[in-house]
């Protein structure tokens, strides 16, 4: 009989994460049941079959996804990506996580996200534009300067965003740059916006060792993932001063105590296609790097490398995150009961959707803001959301993800209260 039955144990879902801390912001903050409920479910989620012609000549269907969280402080805005992998769970929650993030930068955005499941390793360059051409099309109604501003994420780029404005331009008669952000700079990109993610996670770091008393000469970073984000993050802090005594990408890592310079380390993995090798280091594993006394953890790689059997050995005076959930939730708990400093990745990683706000300020205004003033502006607005969840976070007596949450939750439940409810 059913009762007697053993069913499988359920994976816990991005999603389920999700509500989880929506349900934690939402206890600390005393919000009414109802504005919850409908924070939980997003405004809109559109599914789509996508069909495109193969090379081959053939027909293949894709499946495609938009999910529109929350538009209380602004039009939506969260990136598309390519990957087998991408479900309508992982999707809802990105799309979530950016209401949240976008809100706590104070940027006049809610959170969307998109994606299609298809394995672009595996598709020519014309099958991608044509599966991107079809998809915005599919989308031509959902998607607008106004309305829901995509960017690139996983497996996606300035090409891919290229073309759907182009094809949104062609559908609407008009040139229109600010459909997307992530662009070409000579099509209406903003300069900056490559680096910008690692900068924030620099400047998160920065600030955090400041308060912590860290001396940022001579401080020693380590970085998981040499990735755009990861290298960045270190070539900034070692402009700054800072100490990189680790990198690692993929294929494994290297560490120095005394140090090396990240822009030679980039130019040894552009030669050799990885970081291991590079004269005058150690080679170690991705896992050992995590453990290494350091003062500075920037974790830019995957999810869920810091988890409750790791969290022990962490040796790091300050994480802050570059990936996107890199850390579970007993982790975080351990590492707070350890005073270790975790700056989460929905403030630390949120220079990139804030140097996308400038590009579409700039494609709304047809104008172009050169580098100097582009990354002023993101330091003092990264430097402002530091130091009001880290405020917060002293207030409640909480961790920072916690208070990150309750900022980011608090001010899009504000906006609803002046809004209302219509009809």
């Amino acid at each position: 009989m059913l009762e007697k039955e053993t069913l499988p144990e359920r994976k816990v879902s991005a999603w389920d994460v999700a509500l989880k801390q929506l349900d934690i912001a939402a206890e600390k903050l005393k919000l009414d049941p109802s504005i919850v409920q409908m924070l939980k479910h997003p405004r809109r989620m559109i599914t789509v079959a996508v069909p495109v012609r193969m090379d081959d000549g053939s027909i293949k269907v894709f499946t495609g996804y938009r999910v529109q969280h929350n538009n209380w402080r602004g039009p939506f805005k969260g990136g598309i990506r390519y990957h087998p992998n991408v479900d309508l769970d992982e999707v809802k929650a990105l799309a979530m996580w950016m209401t949240w993030k976008c809100s706590i930068m104070d940027l006049p955005y809610g959170g969307g996200k998109g994606g299609v499941v298809c394995n672009p390793k595996e598709m020519s360059r014309s099958e991608l534009e044509r599966m991107t051409r079809r998809f915005t099309a599919m989308l031509i109604d959902d998607i607008g300067p106004y309305k829901d501003v995509p960017a690139p994420d996983v497996y996606t780029d300035a090409q891919t965003m290229a073309w759907i404005v182009d094809t949104y331009s062609q559908m609407r008669g008009h040139y229109e740059p600010g459909v997307v952000t992530g662009k070409p700079v000579n099509i209406g990109g903003s300069l900056g916006r490559d680096e910008a993610t690692g900068r924030g996670v620099a400047v998160c770091a920065r600030e955090g060792a400041k308060e912590r008393g860290i001396e940022l000469k001579g401080a020693m970073v380590a970085v998981q993932g040499f990735g755009n984000v990861g290298f960045h993050a270190v070539r900034i802090l070692h402009d700054w001063g800072a100490r990189v005594v680790a990198a690692s990408d993929s294929q494994g890592g290297i560490h120095a105590p005394k140090g090396f310079d990240p822009n030679a380390v980039a130019a040894h993995k552009q030669k050799t296609g990885k970081v291991a090798g590079y004269a005058g280091t150690d080679e170690i594993s991705n896992e050992e790097l995590l453990e290494l006394d350091c003062d500075i953890l920037i974790p830019a790689a995957l999810e869920n490398v810091i988890t409750d059997k790791n969290a022990s050995r962490i040796h790091a005076k300050i994480v802050s995150e570059g990936a996107n959930g890199p850390t579970t939730t007993e982790a975080d708990e351990a590492l707070d009961e350890k005073g270790i400093l975790v700056i989460p990745d929905i403030l630390a990683n949120a220079g990139g959707v804030t140097v996308s706000y400038f590009e579409w300020l700039q494609n709304l205004r047809r104008e172009y803001w050169t580098l100097e003033e582009v990354n002023t502006k993101l330091e003092t607005m990264m430097v402002k959301a530091f130091r009001d969840v880290y405020q917060l976070s002293n207030k409640e007596q909480a961790p920072m993800r916690t208070a990150a949450l309750m900022l980011g939750v608090g001010r899009v439940t504000e906006a609803f209260a002046r809004l209302g409810l219509f009809p």
